[in-house]
């Protein structure tokens, strides 16, 4: 499927942006997901990364009144589309290569918080894990390994 003009300009941003770092945050989603589905998964798995690497987190903002914001990544973030099988093969050349992860499967949808989430996890091994997404935090050229031939989400 090809990109429409705005997905290609948005995409050549990325690139350009993506150069000034050594670095790179990518999160794959399963492509036949519901949209709410794809928004909470996306919001999840970046919440991982920030969680889990505070140096990708900028400095809070400030409004001209003084009113201060939350801080934010302070380099883009891509997401990609995905079928299971890509998400499936992604997250098996992460895990070789050592590199940060966040996971997010099926059964997630069915918990309720946290402790369930991590649970949901636990029980089902690495290569059978029903993966609907799939956050990589790393060096830029691994990163675009794990997610070589994979497009940016429409």
């Amino acid at each position: 499927m090809g990109r429409t003009s705005v997905q290609y300009r948005w995409y050549r941003v990325c690139q350009a942006v993506a150069m000034r770092f050594d670095t790179k945050i990518a999160i794959a989603v399963q492509e036949d997901l519901a949209v709410w589905q794809k928004l909470n998964v996306t919001g999840f798995l970046a919440s991982a990364v920030a969680g889990g690497r505070p140096e990708v987190i900028g400095e809070r903002y400030q409004d001209g009144s003084g009113n201060l914001y939350l801080p934010m990544f302070r380099q883009p973030v891509l997401v990609y589309a995905a079928s299971g099988q890509a998400l499936s093969d992604a997250h098996g050349r992460a895990l070789a290569r050592e590199l940060d992860i966040a996971v997010y499967i099926e059964d997630m949808f069915k918990t309720g918080h946290d402790a369930d989430n991590r649970a949901a996890v636990r029980a089902v091994a690495a290569g059978e894990m029903p993966l609907v997404g799939l956050a990589v935090y790393g060096p830029k050229n691994a990163v675009d390994k794990i997610f070589k031939g994979l497009p940016l989400h429409p």
